[in-house]
């Protein structure tokens, strides 16, 4: 069972454990990552998610907290080779990452090469060994794309499907967030990413399936309101 009883989050402060605290942008500097690393001890955040250059100061930071060590794959583009994308998830869990974000390869799935998408997908989880969220990138998917790259990342072996990478040009929707976890069931995990800002927002996404969501403004969150 992924899914999250809502009913269990009564003030900002509860999604605390539910948030992925992410630090993206390509100018981040090693006081940025010690930032993200310190609010994620902090406030008890379920991961720190960074480029692969960053995680192996992510996990010494995080060494003895319950946070962990979040890495993104192909990011944000997705257009890399399998061999390419295997070898990239291989080396950021050697270097400490205890989670993959990858992004699903768009090029295959938009055009229609489901196969290829499948065998790509199942390349990365074999060489991760860690548990795989894969990013759809709603924003660029129909409804029933959406579905088809949910069905093709649960038969690959990922842990959960995401939303987006927030450099698509759209972020996590309620809507979304329903239909990933109506196309996973309990099976898989539903992370919300893109946009998620205020705690207002969070809850909604949980309310409607997410499991995990993933901002850059978890402080912001927690000591927000609903």
């Amino acid at each position: 069972m992924r899914t999250v009883d809502p009913a269990r989050i009564r003030t900002p402060r509860d999604l605390a454990p539910f948030l992925d605290h992410t630090l993206l942008s390509a100018g981040a500097t090693g006081a940025d990552v010690a930032r993200v690393c310190a609010e994620a001890r902090a406030y008890g955040f379920a991961g720190v998610c960074v480029h692969a250059a960053h995680v192996p100061e992510v996990r010494h930071l995080l060494a003895d907290a319950a946070s962990l060590t979040i890495a993104v794959v192909d990011f944000p583009r997705g257009e890399g080779t399998p061999e390419a994308r295997a070898a990239e998830a291989a080396a950021a869990v050697a270097a400490g990452a205890q989670e993959i974000d990858v992004v699903l390869p768009l090029p295959a799935l938009l055009a229609g090469r489901h196969e290829a998408v499948l065998d790509d997908l199942l390349g990365v989880v074999s060489a991760a060994k860690v548990p795989v969220k894969v990013i759809l990138e709603t924003a660029r998917l129909t409804r029933d794309q959406q579905v088809v790259g949910a069905a093709l990342s649960r038969s690959a072996g990922a842990a959960y499907v995401k939303t987006s990478t927030g450099f698509g040009g759209g972020g996590a929707t309620v809507e979304d967030v329903a239909l990933l976890r109506k196309a996973v069931g309990d099976a898989l995990g539903v992370k919300a990413s893109g946009g998620v800002r205020t705690a207002a927002q969070a809850l909604a996404m949980i309310r409607a399936g997410a499991s995990r969501v993933g901002a850059s403004a978890c402080v912001d969150i927690v000591l927000g309101t609903f």
